[in-house]
């Protein structure tokens, strides 16, 4: 099959050609403006490639409900010129193909246990921490969207009493993604997370936060895998505090064979920074398989 994957984010919009075997044939990326200016690019691209399906995984929030008239289109999102903006009634009336779609997250996970080291898992998680916090859940060979989809970065968390900081986060101040993103790193300590790899206590307050969050993932959900990507987690010191964390926050109450071994359960990404766009690729293939 001749797969189109389009990974829409809220600054670039990267769209590649691949195959149904994860394979990636070429790769491009489009700044994201205004849909008058970026989706017209978008739509030449992936014209002259001819595929045969095409994979979408957005920023949102999105509508996932395809009986809702809404379906397709970016709601309520900060980016004003995308809000109400049906993007998948725009590529699928100019490309007449079948058109895949899920969340930027969703995508990620999907890359994951499709091509990816969660490969043959249940239920897996995968959380990205950067600029935002997002979440995509797999459970039972399904991506979960349940009553709109998970936005599993603004889970509430427990303020640590030594952080005088009051949170990044329009809506929650004190979520996940108000306290632990990468624009919280930087106004709480004056200076990107990227400058910051010496200060331990940076790390340590961060990974503090990051294992509340799982902690609470894992008794609700009860991964079998959770993969922490993003570039705040290209800060690598974070692993091993964030799965010491993590242990000792659950306490020794749940009784696993995966939490025995930390180091292969709470993992960074596995796909070279692809499995956004490989999971495209496996959401167009469903979707021509139906």
């Amino acid at each position: 099959m001749r797969l189109g994957a389009l990974e829409a984010g809220g600054t670039k919009m990267v769209c590649a050609i691949g195959d149904e075997t994860g394979r990636i044939f070429e790769q491009v990326s489009i700044p994201t403006q205004t849909p008058d200016v970026t989706m017209p690019k978008l739509i030449e691209y992936f014209k002259e490639r001819g595929v045969e399906a095409l994979g979408v995984a957005c920023f949102g929030p999105i509508e996932l409900d395809r009986n809702s008239p809404q379906y397709g289109c970016i709601t309520s999102t900060p980016k004003l010129a995308w809000r109400n903006y049906n993007i998948v009634g725009g590529l699928a009336d100019a490309l007449q193909c079948p058109i895949g779609f899920d969340t930027d997250v969703n995508g990620s996970v999907l890359g994951e246990v499709t091509f990816g080291q969660a490969k043959g898992k249940n239920c897996v998680i995968y959380l990205t921490i950067g600029t935002g916090v997002g979440g995509g859940i797999y459970i039972d060979g399904r991506l979960l969207h349940g009553m709109v989809h998970p936005e599993a970065g603004h889970v509430l968390i427990r303020k640590r009493s030594d952080d005088t900081y009051e949170g990044k986060c329009p809506y929650h101040k004190t979520c996940l993604e108000g306290m632990a993103a990468g624009p919280a790193i930087e106004e709480r300590w004056g200076r990107k997370a990227a400058e910051l790899a010496d200060r331990t206590e940076v790390w340590d307050l961060e990974a503090d936060y990051i294992a509340q969050a799982l902690t609470g993932y894992i008794l609700t959900l009860s991964p079998e895998m959770i993969i922490l990507g993003g570039g705040v987690m290209h800060q690598e010191q974070l692993f091993p505090l964030i799965r010491q964390k993590v242990t000792q926050l659950l306490g020794g109450y749940v009784q696993a064979e995966e939490l025995e071994d930390m180091e292969r359960y709470i993992v960074p990404a596995s796909l070279h920074d692809d499995q956004g766009i490989m999971g495209c690729l496996e959401l167009a293939r469903r979707e021509i398989a139906g």
